[in-house]
């Protein structure tokens, strides 16, 4: 390329410079930008790289002058500071829905929007806990299918497996497909769920996304209809503990004071907390009496009672019968 040309690029070169290599604690000096300009073959004097750095503030780069001992120039405000970055890098890392090479490629991304000093501060983090991960390398473009089904109200086909002693596939149903209508993903304890009408069955359902294969959306228009078009995924989570399934009803609990704020937090603020004489209130949610409910539920202790409906009082009552029946030598 000739020069004429390359100069053309220079405010170009610095604002890539600038990105990269500068921030608060290493701003990059007059003269490093003019020795680096001269690396791509680009001339600078030290009065053109005042009106550069104007230039490149007036287009909306936040740059930054500092005097003294060290001088220069840096970038301040970023589309993302570094305390965001790293809460990112750790969601990404922690996500078992997502493999691990995946993750890698993804943290190298976010990487690329901190400068090279302050993304070893990320890489740092990469490696500060050892999750379990996927290893379904497929996991990140199925979402993005189902995410384009649901906006185009199409059907998608699937094949569902579990795993093996050997940890290998086993898929359900002897390999047949399921044919689903995606209504919403949802984001539950680190994996990614599908909640949709399931064809053969007749009734919502949901499916761990990261073990879905062969995905495939159809021409098929959804079925369901359109109660499920305005479900709230919101309120489909929380009443599914760790998105078990089981028989959903209107459950009574009578809980010690102490456990006001347990409820809250997996009921939200809207649940009517109703006192029950001085140290005791009631409260009646909308939840999926799972194993997984009723395990939760245990863990509580006896500050939490289930009160009704009889039908959960008794599976309560039979569930703890099953385990202590278990434990016996």
């Amino acid at each position: 390329m000739a020069r004429s040309a390359k100069q053309k690029l220079k405010l170009l070169y610095l604002r890539q410079l600038l990105l990269e290599r500068s921030d608060e604690e290493h701003p990059i000096s007059t003269q490093s930008l003019i020795d680096a300009l001269e690396r791509q073959g680009v001339a600078a004097e030290r009065k053109s790289i005042y009106r550069d750095m104007a230039a490149l503030e007036e287009f909306g780069l936040d740059v930054q002058g500092q005097r003294g001992r060290r001088a220069g120039w840096f970038v301040g405000e970023r589309l993302f500071q570094l305390p965001e970055l790293k809460l990112l890098v750790d969601a990404v890392q922690s996500c078992k829905f997502i493999s691990r090479s995946k993750s890698q490629d993804l943290i190298h991304k976010l990487e690329s929007l901190a400068s090279v000093h302050q993304a070893r501060q990320l890489q740092r983090q990469v490696y500060v806990t050892g999750r379990s991960k996927t290893v379904n390398e497929l996991v990140y473009y199925t979402i993005d299918q189902l995410h384009t089904a649901i906006s185009e109200n199409r059907a998608v086909t699937f094949r569902y497996f579990d795993y093996n002693l050997q940890k290998t596939p086993v898929f359900r149903r002897d390999g047949k497909r399921y044919t689903v209508s995606p209504y919403g993903l949802i984001w539950d304890n680190s994996n990614y769920y599908l909640a949709g009408y399931d064809h053969d069955h007749g009734q919502l359902r949901h499916y761990r996304v990261d073990k879905m294969a062969e995905l495939a959306v159809t021409g098929l228009p959804r079925a369901g209809g359109r109660e499920y078009a305005s479900l709230d995924m919101g309120a489909y989570v929380q009443k599914h503990f760790g998105m078990f399934s089981g028989q959903e009803g209107q459950v009574r609990l009578r809980c010690h004071n102490r456990l006001i704020g347990v409820i809250l937090d997996r009921f939200g603020l809207d649940v009517i907390l109703i006192p029950d004489g001085e140290e005791h209130f009631t409260v009646t949610v909308t939840a999926v009496v799972s194993t997984q409910f009723l395990g939760w539920l245990f863990g509580l202790g006896p500050d939490a009672q289930l009160t009704g409906p009889d039908w959960a009082v008794e599976r309560y009552r039979q569930q703890l019968a099953d385990v202590s029946a278990a434990c016996t030598p």
